[in-house]
């Protein structure tokens, strides 16, 4: 009988990321047959019982689900907020089955924000060493200039290293405002906001516009879609081509 690590299995089960479910393991919500959970613990799901919140997991795998949200601004990208902030969860009315988000955007940025249940594809989206990539447009404060969408394009210095090589170009300017288009794959927390005040010109309106070539196009902010079959395996094949460069 083949064994799975505990949190790759609840991920896999759509209860949330690997790390979701690695915190859940921590926080002690998790059991097998009555003991409570460790992470990275081995299991056999054919043979073991596996309980959350003291609730039994079905055997039978949650079919997997594959949504786009165009987020609005100024809602927080968590499945739960203990201060009673709108969610992005919330955007999803309509929606029966379980997910969550694949990475995050900031509460002031917009744009496209990934849901799904299938925890390895999550993982291998969100995960930095993926090197998947993501485009934004940046409204930034002033008109920038040739030098600094050289330095985006090279790699600026941060407190926690130089950013990888960025695609940058400048889309136009209008009364004191740049809109830049800045293609990065690395996943540092406020990267795009900290890259452009390094150089220079914060940014006063974020919106991503594609995460690994899925796109909004035709949702108003707060909708959502399911992807189509040709869009998830066109995530496959990113995932699959990003870890074939390294």
């Amino acid at each position: 009988m083949a064994l799975i690590r505990l949190q790759k299995y609840l991920a896999e089960k759509g209860l949330g990321s690997r790390r979701a479910c690695e915190r859940m393991i921590l926080e002690g919500k998790v059991a097998v047959d009555g003991s409570v959970a460790e992470v990275g613990q081995q299991i056999e799901p054919e043979r073991q019982k596996i309980t959350v919140n003291g609730m039994p997991l079905e055997q039978d795998e949650a079919e997997k689900v594959y949504i786009v949200l165009n987020k609005p601004a100024h809602v927080i990208t968590t499945v739960k907020d203990t201060h009673g902030r709108r969610t992005v969860m919330d955007c999803l009315q309509g929606l029966d089955e379980r997910v969550f988000p694949v990475g995050r955007l900031d509460q002031d940025v917009s744009g496209v924000l990934l849901f799904t249940n299938d925890g390895d594809l999550a993982y291998q989206l969100a995960h930095p060493k993926f090197l998947v990539h993501k485009t934004y447009h940046a409204w930034v404060k002033g008109h920038i200039s040739e030098e600094a969408l050289q330095w985006l394009r090279e790699g600026v210095s941060l407190e926690d290293g130089f950013t990888a090589p960025a695609k940058a170009s400048l889309l136009k300017n209008k009364k004191g405002v740049s809109l830049v288009e800045l293609t990065i794959h690395e996943g540092r927390k406020r990267e795009v906001k900290r890259m452009f005040k390094a150089v220079g010109y914060p940014v006063e309106k974020l919106h991503r516009t594609t995460f690994a070539d899925i796109k909004a196009t035709g949702l108003r902010p707060g909708e959502w879609r399911r992807l189509s079959d040709l869009e998830i395996k066109a995530l496959r094949q990113c995932v699959a081509a990003c870890s074939e460069k390294q």
